[in-house]
């Protein structure tokens, strides 16, 4: 029956929930992604992985994703987070009308259950203090034989974001939530939307030359230039609130899959994205 369990607890990324929270409580009700979009983040899985399964999501926030997924399908559908956007994820998944669904409050690191067939995780691994924790988390919620799915920011790719967004970000998320977004992220959002759409505009009259192609953020700005300025600004945002914000090099992630023993090692995949982010994930044996 769908419902929100208040299970939250203490936790170390507390603070961290909070600030996304903000963030996702103050955007229009629905989805803020694209279907499309929401199918880049969960390719190579696809709705025949979904369809009459029970599937969890760690870290939902408004339930963005959660709406999409539930166009696929699944017998039941669970989504945790430990901020406030519980909420909106809620009302957001009650739209769609999914028979079957949950939102639980929970610290995602320390959430067990009695298995799913697929739990994914995307865009929050590497805002938590302990990453591995959430991808122990994720492991120990998967069922013998079903999947995992999870999405990270990269090391590489992203000297510009980690040379010029980063120091600000320390700044910018102690300040309030409305004067970091709309005094901060919104200015900062200006000008790489300029940038992006530029780029778009040049590779469709030109063709991807090798020299766009080394732009700074190229494959990353294509993807992005599809969407409106409220996105770019949602997205800045997003990358300013946080007070923790970690980038991980492929062969870290590799490391953490390789001493995982539930971990099925032929299974595993780790896919580049837009030239700076990881997909990965596999199967999980017993």
């Amino acid at each position: 029956m769908p419902q929100v369990e208040g299970a939250w607890i203490g936790a170390a990324d507390a603070r961290t929930a909070q600030a996304f929270a903000t963030s996702w409580n103050n955007l229009p009700a629905g989805s803020v992604y694209t279907h499309a979009q929401f199918e880049d983040w969960l390719a190579p899985l696809t709705p025949a992985d979904v369809n009459g399964r029970d599937v969890l999501e760690l870290g939902c926030g408004n339930g963005s994703l959660l709406v999409h997924m539930a166009g696929w399908r699944p017998r039941r559908l669970v989504g945790v987070d430990l901020g406030e956007s519980v909420v909106s994820a809620r009302d957001n998944i009650e739209q769609t009308g999914h028979p079957n669904y949950e939102i639980v409050r929970h610290d995602l690191t320390s959430y067990r259950s009695s298995g799913f067939d697929l739990v994914y995780c995307i865009g929050v691994l590497h805002h938590l203090k302990d990453p591995e924790l959430g991808l122990d988390a994720v492991l120990a919620n998967v069922k013998p034989g079903g999947r995992f799915h999870c999405w990270v920011y990269g090391e590489e790719g992203n000297a510009v974001v980690r040379g010029v967004v980063e120091p600000i970000r320390h700044v910018a998320s102690r300040l309030p939530w409305w004067m970091n977004k709309y005094g901060i992220a919104t200015p900062l959002a200006a000008p790489y939307y300029v940038y992006a759409k530029s780029l778009r505009a040049l590779t469709r009259r030109l063709g991807a030359s090798r020299t766009l192609r080394r732009m700074p953020l190229y494959a990353y700005s294509m993807w992005i230039a599809e969407r409106e300025f409220a996105f770019f600004q949602h997205v800045a945002f997003g990358q300013l609130v946080t007070p923790q914000t970690r980038f991980l090099a492929r062969h870290e992630i590799g490391a953490w899959l390789a001493v995982r023993r539930r971990v099925d090692a032929d299974s595993v995949y780790v896919i580049a994205r837009n030239g700076n982010s990881w997909k990965f994930g596999g199967r999980v044996v017993g």
